[in-house]
């Protein structure tokens, strides 16, 4: 920490400038990159300590650290205050070459465009203290990791040196494609399955196919890659057939790396696992098997890991308020830290859901048995009562370890059914003893959510429907039920009691952020908006309240679709991290992942330090630094990333192959995205993601307006805007790299001006040539 300026009590402080700041957030990052220790996270309250700033002044301050932000010069990130353009001490990198010299190059894996292009980190490698056995692997192009950073003087080479604190994941060397065998040369070809490839076939001979056979997914090494004729691919791995189920998911966990199969110790411990008794290794559960809890699911759910009961609250001190019971599969009895099954899931950091497969981050003998809260079957669990008043305001809770069993199994329509009158043979008993309750402790919460006012994006999420063969039988939205809201809110409602509980306690956690909108990324947002007539000045601090307000202002309307798109892409990317900055889009000052610890370590994390904590016997967290569970957020942050993206790229994958037997049909659609290149369009029945390019549009040419997010014609006017509703036809797909081409059959706004353009563009060239002269 940098020497903070001596004051005396006798004689006013001089108020710092705003270079005085600079310098002190400057020499802060210097010193603590020196140092080498724990990064110190500068702050609000760092720079007033050290100036000596108390009382009315803070006022401001704050305004003059705004002011230095809304300049851009200095950024504000989940480590603190840093100059713009400044790295914090402590990132998350990806290494992506090697220098002349062989040294390896890395860039930070999250990066502002808007401040230009990202700073190079030249890699050190890790440091090994003789007398320790800890070991840190050799990383390697294409590996992500944790590097402490710190800055060069040198100009003209990378800005940073980067010591490896932690390698994250290896890089996937292998390229995967489609064998298709070539009868003539006994040989064949390899179609690559990422669209981002550059060579997208590659010729491989007879010596090199392995076993492979026609219509095989295969990952290969290339050989050559000469200037004439395609290159030269060897077979490596036979991974299946593409013929068969399951195949277009296998895509996805083959090329980003997702560990499928259990490692054998892994197994054996799951299959070893006794179920839970009520007294074991010197503690005792409380008995909670006759509280009707009820776990409301999806239909096809095969895990549960929550279950909910309402009751009225009858304290004085909480009239017609309610006491609500989130119960959650108690996983940590199982899943001790260090042994073969924490390995494993911190590997894997969460569940992958595909539609036609589930990657789990546990066995199924722990997922679906064990910690799997069965209708009528003896439990363990971690529960949280929570007393709601009929405002919503929560005014205690308290974390019980229990051994519960579960009154019905019910799904989310089932549930809803009942409530609006339609109650079946399961649930007509709980309708009074535990539907109906819930539904008015829920009314309560809504009360307060809606005060709070967390972001209110509508963001419909399609479903695919598979056939059993694997492929695509139908896609649709599913609807958006009370009983869906009701499960969420009181998940909410326990995932922030236990961040209170645990911040009480003075306990280290794994807290799930989610940081507020970055000035440039605002900025670009205001643009926009004015483009449309709704003013949004510049700098300005937005809270969700305000989101809402903008999205209230264009619903309904013309521009209601392009709004929405904006402002999601406004919005920072929620992450795990050990140290708290808030969740902006739910509006909570601090939020962690408790109900899901069957498919998410994070949750994991948070039960054991609760069971510390509380003194709630074993299982529970070990003597851990805020550091290393840093290094663990960072982890399962990027698990995370990497299991939303495979789940992308194997629904666009099911969807293309779905629509490749449609070439020539029309469909409607959006422009969901906008590029000099082109349009992307995503299709309103499936949702399917296509591109126009720009070349196809029209007569005209076309440029890119970043500010309006549209293609405009130069000569015509004629837009295509973010947003637009379209009507476009299907000329290519490939369904291995789940890529779409459509033709645009729309005419932009101002199409009048493209009709004439059109007309010119079809006379014949003679005339035109007459005209010219």
């Amino acid at each position: 920490m940098p020497k903070q300026p001596a004051h005396s009590a006798s004689r006013q402080v001089p108020f710092p400038t705003k270079e005085d700041i600079l310098a002190f957030i400057a020499r802060a990052a210097q010193q603590g990159a020196d140092g080498g220790g724990a990064p110190q996270k500068i702050e609000k309250r760092e720079i007033a300590r050290a100036f000596g700033i108390r009382g009315d002044a803070k006022i401001r301050l704050k305004a003059l650290l705004k002011e230095l932000e809304i300049e851009g010069a200095v950024q504000k990130s989940r480590a603190g205050l840093h100059k713009a353009g400044a790295l914090p001490q402590v990132v998350l990198c990806d290494i992506l070459s090697r220098d002349r010299d062989g040294e390896l190059l890395a860039t930070p894996a999250e990066w502002e465009e808007a401040l230009g292009p990202a700073p190079r980190i030249v890699v050190t490698l890790p440091r090994r203290a003789a007398n320790t056995r800890d070991h840190v692997p050799t990383p390697g192009v294409g590996d992500r990791a944790l590097l402490r950073v710190s800055p060069l003087q040198e100009t003209g080479g990378p800005a940073y040196s980067g010591r490896v604190i932690k390698l994250l994941s290896r890089a996937q060397k292998r390229v995967l494609g489609v064998f298709r065998e070539d009868l003539r040369t006994r040989g064949g070809r390899i179609v690559a399955v990422d669209k981002k490839t550059r060579d997208k076939e590659m010729v491989v001979s007879e010596a090199d196919r392995g076993e492979a056979q026609d219509g095989d997914l295969v990952s290969v090494e290339t050989l050559s890659n000469g200037r004439l004729g395609l290159p030269q691919a060897r077979v490596r791995e036979r991974l299946g057939s593409m013929n068969s189920e399951k195949a277009i998911s296998l895509i996805a966990i083959n090329t980003h790396g997702i560990p499928d199969l259990f490692r054998p110790e892994t197994l054996e411990a799951a299959e070893a696992a006794k179920p839970a008794r009520m007294a074991a290794e010197g503690f005792t559960r409380e008995d909670w098997r006759t509280l009707p809890l009820i776990t409301i699911d999806p239909p096809d759910a095969k895990d549960h890991d929550d279950a909910v009961f309402a009751e009225p609250d009858e304290a004085p001190d909480n009239p017609d308020g309610f006491i609500v019971t989130v119960a959650i599969a108690d996983v940590s009895f199982y899943v001790r830290p260090g042994a073969a099954l924490d390995r494993e899931a911190l590997d894997r950091g969460n569940s992958v859901y595909f539609p036609d497969r589930v990657v789990p981050m546990l066995p199924e003998r722990i997922s679906n048995d064990l910690c799997s809260l069965r209708e009528g079957e003896d439990r363990p669990a971690l529960a949280c009562r929570m007393r709601i008043g009929t405002d919503g305001h929560k005014l205690d809770h308290e974390f019980h370890r229990v051994m519960m069993r579960s009154a019905a199994k019910l799904s989310y329509q089932q549930a809803q059914d009942a409530i609006d009158g339609r109650p079946d043979d399961a649930t007509r008993p709980l309708l009074e003893v535990a539907l109906k309750p819930l539904w008015r402790a829920y009314a309560a919460a809504k009360v307060s959510r809606e005060k709070r006012s967390p972001l209110d994006l509508d963001l419909p999420e399609r479903k695919i429907l598979l056939k059993p063969d694997g492929t695509v039988d139908r896609i649709f939205v599913p609807p958006r039920l009370d009983a869906h809201k009701l499960i969420e809110e009181f998940m909410i409602l326990a995932n922030v009691s236990a961040a209170e509980t645990l911040e009480e306690q003075k306990s280290h956690l794994i807290y799930r952020a989610h940081d507020e909108p970055s000035v440039e990324k605002l900025n670009a947002l205001a643009e926009f908006l004015a483009t449309i007539g709704i003013k949004l000045a510049k700098g300005q601090v937005l809270k969700p309240q305000q989101f809402n307000d903008i999205l209230r202002k264009v619903r309904g309307g013309e521009h209601e679709n392009v709004v929405n798109e904006i402002v999601l892409r406004t919005q920072a990317q929620a992450e795990y991290v050990a140290e708290n900055y808030g969740h902006f889009g739910l509006h909570l000052r601090r939020y962690a992942h408790f109900t899901s610890p069957i498919r998410r370590y994070a949750d994991l994390i948070v039960h054991r330090a609760l069971v510390r904590a509380l003194d709630l016997g074993p299982g529970g967290l070990p003597d851990m630094g805020r550091e290393h569970l840093a290094e663990i957020a960072a982890k399962i942050s990027a698990s995370e990333r990497r299991a939303m993206a495979a789940e992308r790229e194997t629904t666009e994958r099911l969807i293309a192959t779905f629509l490749a037997e449609q070439i020539g049909a029309t469909f409607n659609g959006r422009i969901a995205g906008v590029t000099r290149a082109g349009l992307f369009v995503k299709l309103e029945d499936t949702g399917a993601d296509g591109f126009v390019p720009a070349a196809t549009l029209g007569a005209d040419f076309y440029r890119f307006e970043e500010a309006q997010h549209a293609l405009v014609g130069a000569r015509t006017g004629e837009t295509f805007q973010l947003g637009d509703a379209v009507e476009v036809k299907l000329v290519e797909a490939a369904p291995f790299a789940g890529a779409l081409r459509f033709e645009m059959l729309s005419d932009g706004k101002g199409q009048k001006g493209r009709a004439l353009a059109l007309k010119k563009a079809k006379r014949p060239a003679a005339l035109k040539s007459r005209r010219r002269k």
